[in-house]
């Protein structure tokens, strides 16, 4: 069934209801199916599309740019310095100027309340392209590869994030988990607990839809008989290194190896990340982090898992694009 989602914007997960996001997934499907047949049909020409990034970004710019492409829309970047929005202009006046030039917006920022106050303003969509809160863009990507690589309904996928559950990634599965009907294990320890505000409005969803979720700071019990383990860094571009030490050393016993995989007792389990990932030293800030923490084989996830055929990172990747 089509929905009318015309001129909405998608700031979280929450502003939606669970038919509206299935039927946003469903159309990811026919977009990338139409894609890779060569029979896509540009229903943005003429469309002009404002990308406002504060925090930089490789999957989230790229498929915004190439969605737009294939679809006939034009687009502007702006990186953290190309415009006057915060410094000179405030948020609310950035948000009345661009939306009389552009037809939508999207913020790639810090804060939530940032992103709300464009699409406050604005007067066109505005799209949520990752504040600290929420990601609701990679729900639509993650939630597509789990229906595709288990061929299961969203209602039937069992599944679990692992980490501090704190941040924008948790707290978007927790509700997304709940929107989709699916049965979500968040493993994490207590002092990492994802937010009781967040629980409560994923719990409320829940009782319409059947989900079905598990807060433990038991690892083995958090990935038992799941269909996928997600993760995601624990620590992020910026933050002290007294903050590694003691954050890597509380999440020491959530890292995805081959032994939590094993936990599941599913031999189709897969793994999944929305990247970048400390997996491996091939990068400056992944190999000083594993120095430092004295984890070379890998942070959150070790190369082992990373690179194993059980990772479809890069499919999940891929379907950034599909469905922005």
């Amino acid at each position: 069934m089509a929905y009318n989602l015309k001129n909405r914007s998608f700031v979280k997960e929450l502003d939606f209801e669970p038919k509206e996001m299935e039927f946003l997934l469903d159309l990811s499907t026919a977009l990338k199916t139409a894609k890779y047949a060569g029979t896509e049909q540009p229903q943005l020409s003429g469309k002009n599309i404002a990308l406002l990034f504060e925090k930089t970004s490789t999957r989230t710019r790229a498929a915004f740019e190439v969605a737009a492409f294939d679809q006939g829309a034009h687009v502007t970047y702006f990186d953290p310095s190309g415009s006057q929005m915060g410094h000179k202009e405030s948020i609310a006046d950035t948000g009345r100027v661009l939306g009389r030039m552009y037809d939508a917006l999207e913020y790639r920022g810090a804060w939530q309340k940032d992103v709300e106050e464009l699409a406050a303003h604005a007067g066109v969509p505005v799209y949520n392209g990752l504040t600290a809160e929420w990601h609701p863009t990679q729900m639509l990507a993650d939630f597509l590869t789990m229906h595709e690589a288990s061929k299961k309904p969203y209602n039937t996928i069992s599944y679990a994030f692992m980490g501090d559950l704190r941040f924008n990634m948790a707290r978007s599965h927790i509700v997304m988990a709940a929107l989709m009907g699916s049965d979500l294990r968040l493993g994490g320890p207590a002092e990492l607990a994802p937010p009781a505000d967040v629980l409560e409005a994923a719990n409320e969803i829940a009782e319409r839809t059947g989900a079905r979720s598990t807060v433990t700071e038991d690892p083995d019990e958090a990935v038992k008989g799941v269909d996928f383990i997600h993760t995601d860094v624990w620590v992020s571009m910026g933050e002290p290194k007294d903050v590694w030490t003691s954050r890597v050393e509380l999440l020491r016993p959530y890292q995805v190896n081959t032994d939590l995989m094993a936990a599941t007792g599913n031999k189709g389990v897969y793994f999944m990340h929305c990247l970048p990932a400390f997996h491996d030293s091939n990068t400056v800030v992944g190999k000083e982090m594993m120095e430092h923490t004295n984890m070379p084989n890998g942070i959150e996830v070790t190369d082992a898992v990373f690179e194993s055929p059980a990772s479809i990172v890069f499919d999940q990747a891929e379907n950034r694009l599909h469905t922005i």
